[in-house]
């Protein structure tokens, strides 16, 4: 090895604890420290660069002009035994730590003094900053882990204990006061009491470290609250703070000055113990490692390109069993997996959308990684076979979730929701790389098509037509219970009978034929003046690739929305769609003047489809649905949901909404212009008029929701249309594409479902069944078999993806 001039020219730092550390896969690929080769991690911005045949470390190195990097490796113990293990009758993980099962070497590498990246001589750091990035690095979380650390400690808040904490007389504590329990001669799991400073040991914790439970002995005796764990404190104030009047984990915001009238100065100070979070989630993932399958049951895993699973982050489930049907369809494939094409550089290919669903997509639909997991150790006695490691998207989650109140969380989350979010997500993801990128289509036209709705005047007969583009549709299954003395006895595992709900199974053409069923509407119609009120139908204008169907299943049960388990009938079969397609406009019928809708002039109030058939299937009124539509914007039916949980008690909550009211229809804001009003008015709060107009329009029109829209998306880049032109000078959604005429017949078939089992959309466990060329294959995170019993899962699934023949 030679010296290296890159060491003394280099201004090398060690990374700061909010610094993302890319030291385990690769930013652009799924190699990683596991692989052959190893992960380069770069010394001057900390991206992680594969370093074997794809070699985008260097290709890192190369664009960014940081030629140093620490090339990490790590491989699999061999151990040597003097006498046989103990027999294993079925598939475990054994419960080593890393370090009792991996040995990882590192070498500093410098791709300026040679192309491949050579490890170079360390002579040169004589004053030992290399040494110190090299060890922050090393102790620092991985990028997954330090997500997963921030989603879970969004959820910790102040408590009265902490916000009204009163100290006793200040004193200087001596730093030898500060070595061990006060009570005991333990040297580590210290925590400070933040009343009287006074040291204790903490409870003994997973993983090993230990405690005799002294601080709470303190508590008990003193009645002080709070405490900190010395170990977890960093320069930048974060740490662990319990109280031990709420026994829950809280957050101190006047930390720093409470240590500080103890005489410690957190400056300069590095986190020597992992906190109580990280434990918490090295505890979730090793029980989510020895968990066999649900059923108990035998199931041959499966390997091979298309064939990879998705490790589970910590409640992700909804988030890989979406992604899973996504990538299975070939305009997904076609647009994110191309590995023929070199990846576009750019500095944060952890933070761009593009690169991160490229390395899904190649992670997934490759088979490179697509191998049992070398870590399962089984006996020769067993017949049950290794199933993946699985790929962690932790990149592409942190993406997905940045700035969402709920998916940048750890809780589970609605796959439904999921799936319009990303959606969403990508469609604007376009704009930007539609100008740097040959070949860009957005895979999300394959979902959309146009719904027709017809309104009849039931007194002159004159009608009017309107079109929306959507991207799925959710229909309400109806519910309907089988009488106790006609249902199936089940008996529990013990023996003992037990008595779920059953109810009457139901077809999928019966919900369709429900959710595009003619309906009454209280109008008065401003062509003729009659209150006799109209008739609604809406029906498929067009028909897309790929039909999205969520199966609504809820009911209220005391206030709170219950997923019932109703059997929805659902055939392998081919499927016609040709008695859903609307005639459009005849030409005996005579159009509504388009002044003329209802409260003679006023826009009509028409709630939205989607969200009103979600509203009515947890069981609320109708007249509520679309009051409570109206006052959230008319487009999302969770935020209707929640306004009438708060407004249940209102005396007006069930008088009927005033349709003549000027509200916009469609979500989004539909087209019209945001009032000037109110764009001055939050222009007095610091945003721009684009901001404000754009934020107008998301939310249909309310001030303060488009506030918190604002704040939620401070990236925005605006609406620049003030309505005297037809076009946005930066639009932030593609035009609605011109209509084309669709002729072709609209036959589907089922090519893949998303399911769900636990009594809320928020809770339990998601998987996807997907059709391919052995049969109905299961993705169950990491876990990739074929067969399950399909045929029941279908029954009960979430979201059905239908395939239109001939698309």
């Amino acid at each position: 090895m030679s010296p290296c001039s890159h060491l003394s020219s280099t201004t090398l730092t060690p990374p700061r604890p909010s610094q993302s550390v890319y030291r385990e896969d690769c930013t652009l690929c799924f190699d990683s420290i596991d692989s052959p080769s190893g992960l380069d991690v770069c010394l001057t911005c900390f991206n992680g660069g594969c370093a074997g045949d794809r070699a985008h470390g260097n290709q890192h190195a190369s664009a960014a002009k940081h030629p140093l990097a620490l090339n990490i490796r790590r491989t699999r113990k061999r151990k040597h035994r003097d006498e046989p293990p103990p027999k294993i009758s079925k598939l475990a993980i054994s419960a080593e730590t890393e370090e009792d099962r991996y040995s990882t070497t590192t070498a500093v590498k410098c791709y300026g003094c040679t192309e491949d990246g050579q490890e170079v001589s360390t002579e040169g750091d004589t004053e030992g900053r290399l040494k110190e990035v090299v060890e922050g690095i090393m102790k620092a979380n991985t990028f997954a882990r330090q997500e997963e650390v921030k989603a879970w400690e969004q959820e910790m808040v102040p408590c009265e204990h902490t916000l009204c904490l009163e100290q006793e007389a200040p004193r200087q504590i001596e730093s030898g006061d500060l070595g061990h329990c006060s009570m005991c001669e333990l040297k580590e799991n210290l925590w400070l009491c933040l009343t009287c400073g006074n040291l204790g040991c903490g409870r003994a914790q997973y993983g090993g470290v230990g405690g005799n439970s002294h601080g709470v002995t303190h508590t008990d005796a003193t009645g002080h609250p709070v405490a900190v764990k010395l170990g977890s404190l960093t320069a930048d104030g974060s740490a662990d703070v319990y109280c031990y009047a709420c026994n829950e984990e809280r957050v101190d915001t006047e930390l720093v000055a409470h240590l500080a009238h103890w005489g410690i100065d957190i400056a300069g100070r590095q986190k020597t113990e992992k906190s109580l979070t990280e434990l918490q989630i090295e505890q979730n993932l090793r029980w989510e490692f020895s968990m066999t399958t649900e059923d108990g049951k035998e199931m041959k895993p499966l390997f091979g390109p298309g064939f990879t699973g998705l490790k589970n982050l910590g409640n992700s489930c909804y988030l890989a069993s979406v992604l899973q049907s996504l990538f299975s369809m070939p305009e997904f494939s076609k647009r994110y997996y191309r590995p023929d094409e070199k990846t576009p550089y750019t500095p944060t290919p952890a933070e761009d959308l593009e690169i991160q669903l490229r390395k899904v997509a190649d992670g997934l639909l490759s088979g490179r990684y697509s191998v049992p997991d070398t870590d399962v150790i089984a006996s020769e006695e067993t017949t049950e076979q290794p199933h993946q490691k699985g790929l962690a998207p932790a990149m592409l989650k942190h993406l997905i979730g940045r700035g969402h109140e709920e998916f940048s969380t750890m809780r589970q989350q609605d796959a439904f929701e999921l799936l319009l979010h990303l959606l969403k997500l990508i469609t604007r993801s376009q704009h930007a790389v539609s100008s740097q990128l040959t070949h860009v289509f957005d895979p999300v036209d394959a979902f959309r098509f146009v719904m027709e709705q017809r309104l009849q005047c039931q007194n002159c007969k004159k009608v009017r037509y309107r079109e929306d583009e959507q991207e799925n549709i959710s229909v309400a299954v109806p519910i309907q219970r089988i009488p106790k003395n006609q249902q199936i006895q089940t008996t529990t595992p013990d023996g003992k009978e037990k008595e779920p709900e059953q109810f009457q199974p139901v077809t999928l053409k019966q919900c369709l034929d429900n959710f595009t069923a003619e309906e009454f509407v209280e109008l008065t119609c401003g062509a003729c003046g009659s209150k006799a009120g109209f008739t609604k139908r809406t029906l498929f204008k067009t028909f897309p690739s790929i039909l999205a169907v969520n199966a609504r299943r809820f009911e209220i049960v005391n206030w709170v929305p219950t997923k019932q388990d109703v059997p929805v009938i659902v055939s392998d079969e081919s499927f016609s769609f040709e008695k859903y397609r609307s005639r459009g406009h005849q030409p005996d019928e005579e159009l509504l003047p388009d002044d003329a809708g209802s409260g003679g002039g006023k826009a009509e109030f028409v709630p939205d489809e989607s969200a009103l058939g979600q509203l009515e299937g947890m069981g609320f009124p109708r007249v509520r649905c679309e009051k409570a539509l109206r006052a959230t914007g008319n487009s999302d039916a969770n935020a209707a949901m929640e306004w009438l949980f708060q407004h249940m008690e209102d005396p007006d909550i069930d008088e009927p909404v005033d349709h003549g009211d000027k509200v916009e229809n469609t979500p989004g804001g539909g087209a019209g212009g945001a009032d000037p009003g109110q764009i001055a008015l939050l222009g007095t709060m610091g945003f721009s008029a684009p901001q404000a107009r754009q934020a107008l329009k998301e939310v249909g029109g309310d001030v303060e929701r488009a506030v918190d829209w604002l704040f939620s998306h401070p990236d925005a880049v605006g609406d620049f249309d003030d309505g005297s032109s037809g076009a946005s000078a930066v639009p932030q959604e593609p035009a609605q594409k011109q209509m084309v005429e669709d002729t072709n017949p609209a036959n589907f078939k089922l090519s893949s479902i998303v399911c769900h089992k636990g009594s809320s959309i928020h809770a339990g466990h998601y998987v996807a069944f997907i059709k391919k060329d052995p049969g109905w294959v299961l993705f169950n995170d990491e876990k990739v078999a074929l067969g399950g019993d399909v045929e029941e899962m279908k029954k009960f699934a979430y979201i059905y993806f239908f395939r239109r023949e001939g698309a």
